[in-house]
């Protein structure tokens, strides 16, 4: 019964800060859940109404995984990671750093893990192996879904291999320190840089500040879009404020990060950005409160109430980032 010795299971908000934080605990490097996801540039947004979709999705954080890769890259680790379609290599690639002591980092769709509370279909979630019995493999998740949990072999080789949506091909990963590294507080200035200048940048319409602007043309519309306005618009409000974001939709972990840094870096942007953000945060709670309001009740006013707040958001967080790009 191979168990990693020494694993702090810490469940935080985000799943994949919160396999982050034990995998680099582990390594040796002992960060908080807003500096992590901030250092890996994780706050974005995207307005997603695709084909086949029953309702639109509203994104605050970049695409599943990138987050891990820009922090291992920023802080100069390296990131192994294995993917594979065979079943046999998919078990060794999550056993044998396990074996070798160290926990392992795997993607997965958390409708078939079998202590999941909420049983919907996403395929971005990532959690941290550390241990595995003949029956169970043991994980640390979110603390909502419980921190040190297990689920069983065969459910998490489903999770494992799913397909769809955001899902990837049995990834799993490690992420080994260098001998020399950096230190990580002068790696603040250039991933606060980074996610700005991406989310200023967005190539398409539908993300970063031009896609809250378009949230807030679409949302008003939100009841007829629906077809279970009591069901899918109490749950857009629910993945938005409460489904593993921190709160806000990513934007109260990523005031929190703003936060930290201005006590450890003197800038007066970095000052601005966090007070711009924290206004930010507030605003995104009520939003997503008149969106559930909304449903609940099948009144259109408070999507016109929320309208006027996306507004007003996508110019908060465009001038936010304008500022925090000239870092």
């Amino acid at each position: 019964m191979p168990i990693v010795e020494g694993v702090e299971a810490r469940g935080m908000h985000h799943c994949e800060t919160t396999a982050l934080g034990v995998l680099l605990r582990h390594g040796g490097l002992d960060l908080s859940e807003p500096m992590l996801f901030g250092l890996g540039s994780g706050l974005s947004f995207v307005y997603w109404d695709g084909k086949g979709m029953a309702f639109p999705f509203l994104g605050g954080r970049v695409k599943p995984f990138e987050l891990t890769r820009n922090l291992a890259a920023r802080l100069g680790m390296t990131l192994l990671v294995e993917e594979t379609t065979s079943p046999r290599k998919a078990w060794e690639n999550l056993a044998a750093p396990i074996a070798a002591g160290r926990p392992v980092g795997l993607q997965l769709d958390c409708y078939h893990l079998e202590y999941f509370r909420s049983k919907v279909h996403f395929g971005g979630h990532v959690v941290a192996a550390y241990g595995y019995d003949e029956h169970d493999v043991y994980l640390v998740d979110t603390g909502p879904q419980g921190g040190a949990v297990r689920t069983g072999r065969d459910s998490l080789a489903m999770a494992r291999a799913a397909r769809g949506p955001m899902t990837a091909r049995n990834r799993s990963f490690t992420i080994t320190p260098p001998e020399h590294p950096p230190r990580w507080q002068d790696r603040i200035i250039p991933a606060v840089r980074d996610c700005a200048d991406a989310f200023l940048a967005a190539p398409i319409a539908n993300l970063g500040h031009r896609g809250i602007e378009k949230a807030a043309r679409q949302v008003p519309g939100w009841l007829a879009r629906a077809g279970d306005p009591g069901q899918d618009l109490p749950q857009a409000a629910l993945m938005m404020e409460r489904a593993g974001t921190g709160g806000a939709l990513f934007r109260a972990l990523y005031r929190d990060f703003l936060g930290e840094c201005a006590q450890l870096v003197d800038h007066g942007g970095l000052r601005t950005g966090h007070t711009l953000y924290a206004e930010a945060a507030t605003l995104w709670t009520h939003v997503a409160a008149l969106i559930e309001k909304a449903g609940e009740s099948g009144d259109a006013g408070p999507l016109e109430q929320a309208r006027l707040i996306l507004n007003d958001l996508s110019r908060i967080e465009r001038d936010a980032m304008q500022v925090l790009r000239r870092l």
